[in-house]
């Protein structure tokens, strides 16, 4: 029983001893991001403004919309752009349906704010573009930690001949793609409830093929400079399509966009990929504060985020078989009418032609 008690009385003095120690943090600035490519395409493009969140904000991870703005394009003639704010996409701003940057001209964006603060980009120029004689595919299998099954996905490689009076830097995209949904409404089964406790399939009619469109994006950024083949044909690899099971059972449609964009541009991208691409090993870049190409002409020292980017652009559309791809994903069952899943219709595009 002694030495019980001596234990506490070595015990409770260095409890007593133990203060609270108070960590202040520093609130982080709601930064303005800046996020938009014009090019020599004809359309509608955009402008994003969004807001980054303070440290610890209950909105922490949502994008804040900058709304109300007014944004404007102006190239090196004076010839001003106003764009609109969609109505229902807060914070997005769009030029008219047939707005067209134009090669060789400079182009700046300039916004001003509800609050009356002004934000202007460099200028930005616009150069030509090689077009893209052809598109190869290649299938790639990327392994994961801890799954037996590897992932996997059609590589896009872009062929082009490069011009050897200019020095070129490319950007490379893919838009909306379209591909053939297969499902299974003979296999439909509702999910149970009071008015119909059954777990049996109860199959539909129709209709088990529909034509599938979404905007699947690249799988990482894809740039190039011509350091190496200036004046020469060369393959590049331009984008990736992942493979989840469904896209590549028949045919599957994108188009790929080559961007001639400037150098400064270029810098920025291939900082944002390498920042991307850290995977937490000690051969990984140091993370880093990537500055856009926009200024505050209130207070030069603003930090902004995001970069405007004016370029040549030209495209190429490719339909691509699964039947011909050296491996695919095993098959997803989609146990409904496609017509069900969103982005189906029917009917194939009108300018489907495999």
């Amino acid at each position: 029983m002694l030495r019980k008690y001596l234990y506490l009385l070595l015990i409770l003095p260095l409890a007593a001893c133990i203060d609270p120690y108070s960590v202040e943090v520093e609130e982080g600035e709601q930064l303005l991001t800046v996020e938009g490519i014009i090019t020599t395409t004809p359309g509608s493009q955009s402008i994003r403004l969004t807001r980054s969140d303070t440290y610890g904000s209950v909105f922490e991870g949502l994008i804040r919309p900058v709304s109300n703005a007014t944004v404007i394009i102006r190239d090196d003639e004076g010839q001003v752009t106003f764009l609109s704010e969609d109505t229902e996409d807060r914070g997005v701003y769009f030029t008219s349906e047939n707005f067209a940057a134009k090669m060789g001209r400079s182009y700046t964006l300039q916004i001003q704010l509800i609050d009356g603060k002004v934000y202007t980009s460099f200028p930005e120029l616009v150069n030509p573009v090689p077009r893209i004689k052809n598109i190869e595919t290649k299938v790639v299998k990327i392994a994961v930690e801890g799954e037996v099954l590897e992932r996997s996905g059609v590589q896009l490689i872009a062929e082009l001949d490069d011009p050897a009076d200019q020095n070129n830097f490319y950007f490379w995209r893919t838009d909306q793609s379209t591909y053939v949904l297969k499902t299974r409404p003979d296999l439909y089964t509702p999910r149970p409830s009071d008015t119909n406790p059954s777990r049996d399939p109860q199959p539909k009619d129709c209709c088990n093929v529909c034509f599938k469109t979404e905007l699947l994006g690249n799988s990482g950024i894809y740039l190039e400079k011509d350091d190496i083949f200036n004046g020469l044909s060369t393959k590049v690899p331009a984008g990736f399509i992942e493979d989840d099971g469904k896209r590549f059972v028949e045919t599957l449609r994108t188009d790929l966009m080559q961007l001639s964009i400037s150098q400064e541009a270029y810098r920025f991208l291939r900082l944002v990929k390498q920042q991307s691409e850290i995977s937490g090993s000690v051969f990984d870049p140091p993370p880093a504060n990537i500055r856009g190409n926009m200024i505050s002409l209130d207070n030069p020292e603003e930090v902004i985020l995001g970069y405007f980017i004016a370029a040549g652009e030209t495209s190429k559309r490719i339909y691509i078989q699964g039947d011909e791809l050296d491996f695919r994903q095993p098959v997803v069952i989609v146990p409904d009418d496609c017509r069900e899943i969103e982005g189906s219709n029917i009917d194939p595009p009108s300018d489907w032609n495999p």
